[in-house]
């Protein structure tokens, strides 16, 4: 029996195919990396940095691009850029920029070469290569010179069109600001490289060129002072300190407005239909046809218009406001009847959500950018989302009031910021009044304050008495000079002088301690110090009548009203009611004379950390400041006559007494009790002084005092300080006599005897 043959099962072998089994993201970076290294090796080549290989790459990258070999190796890196970073860059825009660089070497070989031969030109790498060829040569026979142009800038706009997916308006825009872009650059190389040209920078060069600068500069000021000693008013008194040199003004540093936050949000003033038809069919349901007109959505609130039936009293609107607020179910609303310049009447209703005002939008606005005055600041937005901005300069005084936490202290932030984007700290002065001690700290260290924030109530009276005889100095000066105001001064004078903004923030705390003097420097400053650049900004959380005032309002006409408790005290403020509707937050009303209603503005939003950035940067960029301390310093008050009266230890009601005295003709206790309100011990103490100071003789039992000076002599008061400006152009008034020192003297022996009894 045959054996069974034995079968082995054969090895099978599967052989797969090879493949590249990659990663998507592993695909993507080997693709980036060719297109960044043959974009490199293109650029390196154009350059020569690259040796024969390099020189043969380039020379082939020519003969295909012509001219636009760099580009062709730059628009591969952004390639390769955009295939790494734009994960949703689509097949479409790779196809627009192949357009885009093809359309643009076809241009640029019909503007090169549109009247040689163009195949010659490609075959020596000039123009557009043969790329460039490929579409100029046929459009330019069948076409023309003309019509090939045309048609390859059309390519060239719908190529963009392609890669940024817009509108052609966008594109054009997108051109202009490249082409802006480009130009700024060239010219700034430019004006680069001529400048290095003609500057010399040998030291023994630069040492001869300031010599000779010293030279003329000390030669001016001889001539100048030559001419000017021999005109120069005896009543401009000049001390030894106050001959200082000439200094050369700083350059103003423009404070970028990225240090500022900005915060995105938008406004939602609930359903606009419904809200409309309620407030038709509310004035429909108490007899009132009303015509609806347009709405404006603004930062707070929504002001809905409507032009009421004919032979309708506005009087009869205004009072359904109440009404209409429960219809809305909205509080408060403000009717405003009617809108100035328009036939409407006006419904702000609050928004649902209010919009957050940017104080760097407001800067950045063409309002603001648009200013005729460095003193112009903004405020806020309106009910139309219109900015809004003032001068300061023109007003030239403003007064902010409302109630607590209502944003008087942004508001007053708002202004000196805007003050200090315009102005630098040779332009402007500040002197800052925080009784509150929280506010206004953080600006101290900035080369603008003449002295560090004032918080002491005495010290406060010392400067507003040292900006008033600051005032008469200027005025001194204005007139001598024969010039109306401090622009035309400014305009023709060697040194300039600086604005002065007085800004107090709490007018309720001095008034409450010093009443009668910050009253008096307030009132005056007010009057006079409009034509000299000194300008008042003053605030206060209690606008009652005491703090106030009648004088007060009648001189500071520009107001500010934000949030308060009741109509009174929107009266108090405004001269007419509003301000209690008002939402708080910065919602205020703005008054002006040529503002025949307030104006509701939504004040912008400045928080602490924007304070800081701007006072850090001012800080940073500018010399450490040059305080004088006699702005805060006890103040003299020297009256004709050669009287010298201590402004602090005197009695506030002194210059009372002495206008009294001398409209009566006679002194006497019993007169100015009465003329006065003070009691007898008060009236008493005001005779001796004035008896110390030579104006009134002494007593002669129950006869009334005798008057040894005549109204004449006391005219006007006048502050011995030191000016802001150098007035070394000024000629020295003749030394006075010992009288002062001698009248100094009898008060220092009255004191001391009197500390003796």
């Amino acid at each position: 029996m045959p054996r069974k043959r034995k079968y082995r099962r054969r090895k099978t072998y599967n052989y797969e195919p090879f493949e590249l089994n990659l990663h998507p993201e592993a695909k993507k970076a080997i693709f980036v990396i060719v297109l960044l290294a043959i974009g490199a090796l293109g650029v390196l080549s154009f350059f020569g940095f690259v040796g024969q290989a390099g020189r043969i790459l380039d020379n082939a990258l020519a003969v295909v691009f012509g001219s636009l070999r760099l580009v062709f190796s730059v628009s591969l890196i952004v390639l390769a850029g955009m295939a790494y970073l734009g994960k949703g860059v689509k097949f479409m825009t790779y196809i627009g920029l192949l357009l885009f660089f093809c359309s643009l070497n076809g241009f640029v070989h019909l503007l090169t070469y549109h009247d040689t031969d163009l195949i010659a030109a490609s075959q020596l790498g000039q123009g557009g290569g043969y790329v460039g060829l490929f579409l100029s040569f046929p459009l330019l026979q069948f076409t023309g010179f003309s019509g090939a142009v045309l048609i390859t800038l059309a390519l060239l706009l719908i190529s963009l069109v392609i890669i940024f997916n817009t509108s052609i308006k966008t594109v054009f825009a997108i051109i202009k600001f490249i082409g802006i872009f480009i130009y700024k650059l060239f010219k700034n190389l430019y004006e680069l490289i001529a400048s290095s040209k003609n500057k010399d920078f040998s030291p023994f060069a630069r040492r001869e060129y300031d010599e000779d600068e010293d030279e003329d500069n000390e030669n001016e000021d001889e001539k100048t002072g030559e001419k000017t000693r021999t005109s120069v008013p005896g009543n401009i008194e000049k001390k030894e300190q106050a001959i200082l040199p000439l200094k050369r003004k700083r350059a103003r540093i423009d404070i970028p407005l990225t240090l500022l936050s900005k915060r995105i949000s938008k406004a939602s003033p609930g359903d606009l239909k419904n809200n409309i038809a309620v407030i038709q069919k509310t004035f429909i349901n108490f007899g009132i046809d009303v015509e609806m007109g347009p709405y404006n959505i603004g930062p707070t609130v929504t002001q809905y218009t409507f032009k009421p039936a004919e032979g309708i009293r506005l009087s009869k609107i205004s009072s359904l406001s109440n009404n209409l607020a429960l219809a809305l179910a909205a509080h408060p609303i403000r009717i405003e009847a009617p809108i100035p310049g328009k036939s409407l009447v006006g419904i702000e209703v609050p928004n649902q959500e209010k919009a957050i005002v940017n104080l760097r939008d407001l800067l950045a606005s063409k309002e603001f950018k648009n200013r005729k005055s460095n003193l112009a600041f903004t405020l806020g937005k309106d009910v139309a989302g219109d900015v809004w901005t003032a001068d300061l300069g023109k007003m030239p005084h403003l007064l902010v009031a409302g109630a607590t936490g209502s944003g008087k202290s942004v508001c007053l932030n708002t202004i000196i910021l805007s003050l200090l984007f315009s102005n630098g700290p040779d332009d402007l002065k500040l002197i800052l009044v925080d009784p509150k001690r929280v506010e206004f700290p953080i600006y101290n260290g900035i080369p603008h304050l003449l002295t560090p924030v004032i918080t002491d109530v005495k010290k406060t009276v010392n400067s507003l008495k040292w900006a008033i005889g600051e005032m008469e100095r200027r005025l001194d000066v204005l007139s001598h000079a024969n010039k109306r105001d401090i622009n035309s001064y400014n305009a023709s004078a060697r040194e300039t002088m600086p604005y002065i903004v007085i800004v107090i923030d709490e007018l309720a705390d001095l008034m409450s301690t010093s009443g009668v003097e910050i009253e008096a420097c307030i009132i005056r400053l007010a009057q006079l110090a409009r034509a000299v650049g000194i300008h008042l900004v003053v605030a206060t959380q209690r606008p009652s009548v005491d703090v106030i005032t009648g004088l007060i309002k009648a001189n500071i006409i520009n107001r500010v009203a934000f949030s308060v408790g009741s109509a009174v005290d929107s009266r108090t403020i405004l001269d007419t009611g509003g301000a209690e509707k008002l939402l708080g937050q910065g919602d205020m009303l703005f008054i002006t004379p040529e503002l025949s209603k307030p104006k509701r503005l939504q004040g912008a939003f400045v928080t602490e950390g924007d304070v800081t950035n701007v006072v850090k940067f001012i800080k940073q960029n500018y010399s450490a400041p040059e305080y004088q301390n006699d702005v805060v310093e006890k103040q003299k008050v020297k009256m004709a006559g050669g009287i010298i009266i201590d402004a602090e230890d005197g009695d506030p009601l002194l210059e009372d007494a002495i206008d009294t005295i001398m409209s009566a003709g006679k002194a006497s206790a019993s007169l100015l009790q009465r003329r006065l309100s003070v009691g007898y011990a008060r009236a008493a103490r005001l005779l001796d002084i004035l008896e110390e100071q030579g104006v009134i003789g002494p007593a002669d039992g129950a006869k009334p005092r005798e008057l040894l000076m005549r109204k004449e002599d006391l005219t006007h008061m006048e502050m011995a300080t030191e000016p802001l400006h150098d007035q070394n152009a000024y000629k020295e008034a003749p030394e006075e006599n010992n009288e002062d020192e001698n009248t100094e003297n009898i008060i220092d022996e009255y004191d001391i005897e009197e500390e003796e009894e």
